[in-house]
């Protein structure tokens, strides 16, 4: 049999090869008229394109070519491919090695500078400057769920409308335990007995002078005393209001009184008359009064549901909010913001409300679940912590204005009605119906937020207070 006829690569073309390879090097000199020829491909940058990848080089050597004609015919055909896939402008392949990490479509060419050095800055600038814009991460806060001290105080009062305790820039914690008064020193553990009322009166509130060692001291008479703790001497006796005197603040000289016979007595303790003005508006008993860190304005709660601000010189109220559904006892005032006033409503209520008594207008409320019974702000940080009574009985600490819940203190099992802040504003004391006063370091210092007080650390324990 005749033996199977070779292929020959060198085979002249034909005519329609070579009108077909003269389409795909000028596809625009023949069209169709009723089929227009769209392209579908995009490469955003030839230059940045490695065509190694398709052999597409009129030297290359194709590993299965035979003689110089097999070679010359792959370098036409290659020529030809290239040319119609990429342009009659495509430039010839350099030689160059192939790395996988190259990026072979890419819209602009890699840079070779570092990425500290993009900026306009020069490496050392830019590293300063990225050390000094970055914010350190601010690790949350820790506040110890005990108290580290727990003193036991008998005959404390379970009056929700009773202010029986305050801690004085001296250090010294005053407490009002049925007909007495008694002062602890925090530095040295000492009680001292102040006064005795006798069997008729009671303590009704207390509150020290800012600054000083004078003690101003209500009771269930009506009376105010003024008293001295240096000397344990009682200066003054005020009279003025008709039932119990529940409420007291200090400005300066000025000493207002809160009454459940509705009236706020202003007492100037330099001049001879009981009292220089009075501030009516309350429908029932005050028993919330702080004055502002300016002394200009002087916020009271009554059991009226009714929180009103007044001034130095107004013996009627320039602002009333009435937004409370139940006793606002809890007043305080921010040291951080002016005209920034934070209230606290009794258990139809439970809800605490920041006031902008410049604009007179109400900030945001939030319900806190339990009545609220005191609000104290810490001068060290943006932070204030209530106190709660039915049924919670816990102490919450809240940062401003977020109000989230930074730690719940518990521990007493009664309300907690009773509160005070340290003279450094790290410690708070807290005092209830259960006959303790107990100890929380919950603020951080003014120089360092982790650091411990070192009065809170210098005693620990139980003792009585008298």
């Amino acid at each position: 049999m005749p033996s199977a006829p070779s292929v020959v690569f060198d085979t002249p073309q034909k005519p329609s090869d070579q009108a077909h390879i003269s389409r795909m090097i000028n596809p625009s000199s023949i069209r169709s008229p009723s089929k227009p020829i769209y392209s579908d491909r995009f490469i955003p940058s030839r230059s940045g394109s490695n065509f190694s990848l398709f052999g597409l080089s009129s030297s290359d050597k194709h590993p299965s070519a035979e003689g110089k004609d097999d070679v010359s015919y792959f370098a036409a055909y290659n020529s030809l491919l290239r040319t119609a896939l990429f342009g009659p402008d495509t430039p010839d392949r350099k030689e160059e090695t192939f790395s996988a990490s190259w990026n072979i479509f890419r819209y602009k060419s890699e840079t070779k500078r570092p990425l500290h050095s993009i900026t306009p800055l020069g490496f050392e600038e830019d590293e300063a400057a990225l050390t000094a814009n970055r914010v350190p991460v601010k690790v949350p806060r820790k506040v110890s769920r005990s108290p580290y001290k727990v003193l036991d105080a008998p005959a404390l009062q379970d009056d929700f409308y009773l202010n029986l305790v305050d801690w004085s820039p001296h250090n010294v914690l005053a407490v009002g335990l049925g007909n007495c008064v008694y002062l602890w020193n925090a530095c040295s553990s000492k009680v001292t007995k102040l006064c005795d009322l006798g069997i008729d009166d009671s303590v009704c509130s207390v509150h020290w002078a800012q600054p000083g060692a004078h003690l101003a001291v209500g009771t269930n008479n009506g009376k105010l005393q003024v008293w001295d703790t240096s000397f344990c001497k009682r200066i003054r006796t005020m009279e003025g209001h008709r039932l119990r005197v529940s409420a007291l603040a200090w400005s300066s000289s000025l000493l207002s009184s809160g009454s459940r016979d509705k009236s706020i007595l202003q007492r100037d303790i330099r001049v001879p008359e009981d009292f220089v003005s009075k501030l009516t508006g309350h429908r029932s008993e005050v028993c919330g009064l702080k004055w502002s860190h300016d002394n200009h304005e002087l916020a009271s709660g009554g059991n009226d549901n009714r929180l009103f601000v007044w001034n130095q010189h107004s013996t009627q109220p320039v602002l009333k909010y009435c937004e409370h559904t139940a006793a606002v006892k809890a007043i305080a005032w921010s040291p951080h913001l002016h005209g920034l006033l934070a209230s606290g409503g009794g258990t139809a209520d439970r809800s605490i409300c920041f006031w902008n008594t410049s604009t007179n207008s109400q900030l945001s409320r939030i319900d806190t679940g339990s009545q609220v019974c005191n609000l104290v702000w810490s001068k060290n940080v943006n932070e204030l912590v209530s106190t709660h009574g039915y049924s919670q009985n816990q102490i919450n600490v809240w940062r401003y204005p977020s109000m989230s819940k930074l730690a719940a203190l518990t521990g007493h099992t009664c309300r907690v009605l009773y509160l005070a802040v340290s003279p450094d504003g790290q410690t708070i004391v807290t005092g209830a119906g259960d006959e303790t006063l107990r100890f929380w370091n919950v603020f951080p210092s003014l120089k360092s937020q982790n650091s411990n007080s070192e009065m809170g650390l210098s005693f620990l324990g139980r003792t009585v207070i008298r």
